[in-house]
């Protein structure tokens, strides 16, 4: 039998290589090549070669079952994230930064999924019980039968899920298990994906729902291969500015509902509270028309939310002018800046350019162009806009508007809200929403020209 090469991978990004090095070429990374003892080279391992396996049932595609009920936790913005509850035999990954309140939404979760009828088991390797027992006395959920445990060691947890049976597991954190029979650190590439892989074949085999959860790099990314996210069903994560009161559980991959859903929490002395009208929260502070101010109506996942652009234009003392951007694409507003000059004729040289997003919301649609256009030029003329009016559209480099999806519901979202006017591209579905004037605008020139009086 040919003997099997050894493998590489760097322990920060995954990455696999051929032979060892100081130096990853994927992530840059220094020491963090690690060598990994291939499958077959354990105790007792037998290559598959001819030997011919058991056959596996199979079922009619058309067969008509009932799919299996999903359990409703009560907490209407987790409900919505999971796309409309908790699928048995799932595996869940939530990612987040740290002390953003992960294990407070979850043991909150926990507790709502219990006190609903489903046998909830809570496993630590973070936090002692009694520490849990601490927090959950704080949050008012010491009387919730959530059953806890402290443990690291993956055989353990495995045998004691084996024998509990419970609905729903969750593991705080999948970096802090390990393996024994994988010959590394606990917290290693390879010790998380064996982990990883454990407990989502339990997941499977027995009907238990696993959600996990996984710390992040300083780059915002889920620690650990890429693999680990490719083996769970939904990947989620939890958001929010330490300066803000709000958290954010965003759905980045959902195998059962929609993707790019979002769930608002505020975090209070009493833990996380939901926040059912996060347009209203998003627009809390803002008070009289001002330069500088546009308000967006987008889409996050499938529920509009009003966010709020502030846009500041200085001369710079620089030789290159600033360009700052918070919670925005800083790609996006440099091709902004490039159209409004090459198009429109609006010069930004000289000028340092601010732009942030209201209360740490992060938004990545492309509907928000005109929002921040209108921002900057607010901003630069030192113009306020009409405090009743909201802007959604794309701006292509030819300077035209470009239509977006769901228009009907960003302008049923800002009528609820109290706008009444608003700014579109042409040949958007507008509808008939009563109380609101719409004004459709062909390109950014005849925006520029309408509505601050140049162009």
């Amino acid at each position: 039998m040919a003997k099997s090469t050894p493998a590489f991978t760097c322990s920060a990004c995954g990455a696999a290589h051929r032979k060892w090095a100081g130096r990853c070429d994927a992530c840059g990374a220094w020491n963090t090549i690690v060598e990994e003892a291939p499958l077959s080279a354990g105790p007792g391992a037998k290559s598959l070669g001819a030997q011919r396996g058991r056959t596996i049932e199979l079922t009619d595609l058309a067969t008509e079952e009932a799919p299996p009920p999903r359990a409703i936790s009560g907490i209407d913005e987790l409900d919505r994230v999971l796309g409309g509850g908790l699928v048995p035999a799932s595996a869940l990954l939530v990612g987040g930064d740290p002390g953003i309140g992960k294990s407070t939404l979850l043991l909150q979760a926990a507790a709502a999924f219990a006190r609903s009828g489903l046998g909830c088991l809570y496993v630590s390797g973070e936090e002692a019980s009694a520490q849990v027992r601490m927090r959950a006395a704080r949050l008012g959920l010491a009387d919730a039968p959530v059953r806890l445990g402290a443990e690291t060691n993956l055989r353990d947890i495995l045998t004691t899920l084996d024998a509990e049976r419970p609905a729903l597991a969750i593991i705080d954190s999948i970096q802090t298990m390990w393996s024994d029979s994988v010959d590394s650190a606990p917290g290693s590439v390879a010790q998380v994906r064996a982990a990883c892989h454990e407990l989502v074949s339990f997941a499977k085999r027995r009907g238990t729902s696993v959600i996990l959860v996984g710390h992040v790099t300083k780059d915002g990314q889920i620690a650990g291969p890429r693999v680990v996210e490719h083996m769970v069903d939904t990947v989620l994560y939890f958001e929010g500015e330490r300066g803000h009161q709000f958290r954010i559980l965003r759905a980045v991959k959902n195998r059962f509902g929609a993707a790019d859903e979002i769930g608002v929490f505020e975090m209070t002395g009493q833990g996380l509270a939901q926040v059912t009208n996060p347009s209203a929260l998003f627009l809390s502070e803002r008070g009289q028309a001002s330069p500088g101010s546009a308000v967006f109506a987008g889409i996050e996942g499938t529920r509009p939310v009003l966010t709020e652009i502030q846009a500041l234009v200085a001369p710079s003392p620089l030789g290159t002018p600033r360009r700052t951007v918070v919670g925005l694409d800083a790609g996006r507003l440099s091709t902004i800046l490039a159209v409004l000059e090459a198009r429109c004729g609006i010069p930004f040289a000289g000028l340092d350019v601010f732009l942030n997003v209201a209360g740490g919301m992060r938004v990545s649609e492309p509907a928000a162009d005109l929002a921040v256009a209108a921002a900057i030029l607010s901003a630069r003329e030192d113009a306020a806009l009409p405090p009743d009016m909201v802007l959604f559209g794309e701006i292509s480099l030819s300077g035209a508007l470009r239509p977006v999806a769901q228009t009907e519901n960003r302008l049923k979202e800002a009528r609820k809200l109290g706008f009444s006017q608003a700014v579109a591209p042409a040949r958007s579905k507008t509808g008939a929403e009563d109380g609101m004037r719409v004004r459709q605008m062909q390109d950014l020139t005849a925006f520029v020209g309408e509505i601050f009086g140049a162009g």
